[in-house]
């Protein structure tokens, strides 16, 4: 009995030592975004830290208790970046001293992170430009005619009744998935799906802004990681219409094959893939970075509020999948014949239409080669371009461009379809369409209300778009 005591005594006492264990700062990276600057610690074990600032020079001092860096920091490319310098050395016997000089005014914050598949232990730090408000300072294409309307963070955007003889763009906003020290799935080769949807999407932006009416609008611009809800947050400060998040995944089977497209799913996934992948994706902020987020009662008021006006939006983000969906198919193999749901994070605003398009599996070394390719790469953007563009030629925001050209019969309304689901009623579909309910039992031969599960309706065209 002593014995064991005293073995588990010193089995407790050897875990102490383990974690009271000087963490070595094994290498240090560095990404750049439009209005911060993000540096990663890689440790080899937890680390308690503070961070403060110092003046004359500025700089940043974080000190890592039980920290210890036994070589000299690799060469980091700092120009663009408010860091002059970076520097270590020993504060006292159980502190690392890391100092950051600067050049320009920030922000600081840092978080600690856990290991995941990916990364060990790491320590993150985020220099937020100052002279960068909240909203991320993002090129965009060209200017809007009016100024975009303030929004909080969790509310969506309050949208005016447009004037009658507005011709706005369509706004699209592009998400190229995960980012920075995000990789996202990883191929044959270390293929990174990160740089591979980037790619993408910017051949996705040339062909949209090639046509008259339409306006995309990327996300994120360079290899640098935003977290899951500030990627809707910033489609939002950019007025977007459509919110299309690219992305190209890996499953745990190689010979998994075919693009995907994703909506959000308000009970649950419609299959077990559509689920793995959803909390594949749902992991990008636990390997970036995202910090740690708390919710007051206000924003959990909010969040309920804005519930309740997510049934249109994804009726909407229905409608367009299927339509990308279709066209997908005639350029690639399709994993799934119609748009899956699940419960992306990145799909959850209520205010905008959202898809997700899975554009292969990366982890296939036959697609994973294929989507490195320019010319499929242009095809799969093209297939994409022209599902989002016929759902808006029937679809039109009022005020814009492309409902001033259908309103003047320069552009075929063309038919609309909706395969019936469950909880929906006849009353609803015609709300939602914005058509009378009669006009939709005359366009389907209907003689009551009575509708089925897996029915497909013939949606009448609506009123003269361009009218508020």
């Amino acid at each position: 009995m002593r014995i064991r005591a005293l073995v588990s005594g010193l089995a407790l006492m050897f875990a102490a030592f383990q974690v009271l264990a000087a963490s070595e700062v094994q290498s240090v990276r560095l990404w750049r975004a439009p209005d911060n600057t993000r540096l990663v610690f890689d440790l080899s074990g937890p680390v308690e830290h503070k961070v403060f600032t110092l003046t004359a020079p500025n700089r940043i001092v974080i000190d890592v208790e039980g920290g210890n860096a036994s070589k000299p920091f690799e060469q980091l490319a700092l120009e663009n970046t408010p860091i002059s310098g970076l520097r270590s050395g020993k504060f006292d016997n159980n502190t690392l001293r890391l100092v950051i000089d600067l050049k320009a005014q920030v922000s600081p914050k840092s978080f600690t992170l856990p290991p995941n598949q990916q990364y060990g232990h790491r320590l993150v730090v985020d220099l937020f430009d100052q002279d960068a408000d909240s909203p991320a300072k993002l090129p965009v294409t060209t200017t809007p005619q009016t100024p975009a309307t303030p929004v909080s963070p969790t509310l969506p955007a309050i949208k005016l009744p447009p004037l009658p003889s507005s011709k706005r763009d369509i706004v699209i906003a592009i998400d190229a998935g995960h980012g920075g020290e995000d990789p996202g799935a990883i191929g044959p080769g270390k293929v990174y799906e990160k740089n591979v949807v980037l790619q993408i999407s910017k051949e996705l932006q040339r062909q949209i802004n090639a046509e008259k009416g339409f306006r995309a609008e990327l996300v994120r611009t360079g290899d640098y990681f935003i977290p899951l809800r500030k990627r809707t947050e910033i489609a939002r400060q950019k007025g977007a219409d459509l919110f299309v998040s690219i992305h190209a995944d890996a499953a745990p089977r190689s010979s998994a094959y075919g693009a995907s497209v994703f909506a959000l799913s308000d009970r649950g996934a419609t299959s077990e893939t559509a689920r793995w992948l959803a909390d594949s994706e749902n992991r990008s902020d636990l390997i970036g970075g995202a910090g740690s987020v708390s919710l007051g009662e206000d924003q959990m008021l909010a969040g309920v509020l804005l519930d309740l006006s997510m049934t249109a939006s994804l009726a909407s983000s229905l409608n367009v999948g299927q339509k990308v969906l279709s066209k997908m198919g005639g350029i690639t193999r399709l994993h799934k014949s119609r748009v899956e749901q699940a419960g992306f994070m990145v799909l959850k605003s209520p205010d905008i239409p959202s898809i997700l398009v899975e554009t292969g599996f990366i982890s296939n070394p036959s697609e994973a080669r294929k989507l490195q390719t320019s010319a499929h790469q242009q095809a799969l953007a093209r297939s994409i371009h022209t599902g989002v563009r016929q759902f808006f030629h029937e679809n039109p925001p009022p005020g814009t461009y492309v409902a001033w050209l259908r309103d003047s019969g320069k552009i075929a309304s063309g038919p609309r379809e909706h395969v019936v689901r469950s909880g929906e009623s006849l009353a609803l579909l015609a709300q939602r369409y914005q058509v009378s309910l009669g006009s939709l039992r005359t366009a389907n031969k209907l003689k009551g209300d009575v509708i089925k599960v897996g029915q497909t309706l013939q949606i009448p065209a609506t009123a003269l778009a361009s009218q508020p």
